[in-house]
């Protein structure tokens, strides 16, 4: 996918929310092991990298998903991280979307230039179940970022968030359900909790997919495959487009991006009714869900 950076694979399962990981299941359907770790050196300047013309693939105001199969704050990774924070450091025009279950590691893992956060860095933590939740937002909420937020998923049991929001720290909640071996059931009263409660506080709530096992009024309903995931999630009326983030994304020079030089998300027919929409970086065209795939030709192999 054009929105995800993963520098490194592979991670180490630490807690409830690890059980029934995407990444493993999808390693061991390759006869692979999820818990090998490595460098990702084809695609680890992915950020950096040019098409045929000059022009960085990654435009200026993209959000990229930093380490979607792994924790980009593994302690595996350690020799590798200061690499990736200097790629983003040289683009300061393209926002990076960090999400760990590890944030005790983080402060002592931030670059010495850091100093009270950097503008294009979108910090979040996993926040599973209460018990994670209480663990890990009150040390996001003393970490120096300039943008934070949580993740719920997958949600495996009731959270409340009301005293977390209540600082004005949080800018973005997002919450999905599980799926692949063994997925536990998301329940819509669980969903709804926190979408009222981001709905008070005027933060922007997404409600990314139901899982495949989701629960409501008393009935357990089996949704097979993610476009009817996040197709019922959005006809729930649960997500909420709360105050908008302000990134204040600026070239190497420390010049202002202006709108127009800011990437602009094209969507399809189908986006309509994708719950993922108001927090997504538009349609990259893969093909997966029947609309043309892009034209690469123009990119270097």
């Amino acid at each position: 996918m054009h929105d995800i950076w993963n520098p490194w694979h592979g991670c180490r399962k630490c807690s409830e929310g690890c059980r029934n990981c995407y990444m493993f299941f999808l390693d061991r359907m390759r006869d692979r092991s999820g818990a090998d770790i490595s460098r990702n050196g084809a695609g680890f300047n992915y950020p950096l990298s040019k098409d045929r013309n000059g022009n960085f693939k990654v435009q200026s105001g993209e959000m990229l998903r930093v380490c979607m199969t792994s924790d980009f704050f593994l302690e595996e990774a350690d020799a590798w991280r200061q690499d990736a924070w200097r790629i983003m450091h040289q683009r300061p025009d393209v926002k990076f979307f960090l999400l760990t279950k590890r944030p005790e590691r983080v402060a002592s893992c931030l670059p010495t230039d850091w100093g009270d956060g950097w503008e294009n860095v979108f910090f979040n933590v996993s926040c599973e179940n209460q018990k994670r939740t209480d663990e890990r937002i009150p040390v996001l909420l003393d970490l120096p970022f300039k943008h934070k937020g949580i993740m719920c998923a997958p949600l495996i049991g009731p959270v409340t968030i009301e005293k977390y929001l209540e600082t004005g720290q949080l800018e973005q909640v997002l919450c999905d359900g599980e799926n692949y071996d063994g997925s536990r059931p998301n329940h819509y009263e669980w969903v709804k909790k926190l979408s009222d409660e981001c709905r008070r506080h005027n933060v922007t709530f997404v409600f990314c997919g139901t899982g495949r096992k989701f629960v409501k009024d008393g009935r357990t309903y089996t949704i097979e495959g993610n476009l009817l995931q996040t197709e019922q999630a959005f006809l729930s009326g649960l997500s909420f487009q709360g105050k908008p983030i302000e990134f204040r994304l600026h070239d190497n020079l420390g010049f202002p991006i202006s709108d127009g030089s800011m990437y602009k998300p094209s969507y399809i027919e189908r986006c309509d009714k994708c719950s993922m929409r108001i927090a997504c970086n538009g349609c990259s065209r893969c093909g997966k869900c029947g609309s043309p795939a892009p034209d690469y030709s123009q990119y270097d192999n």
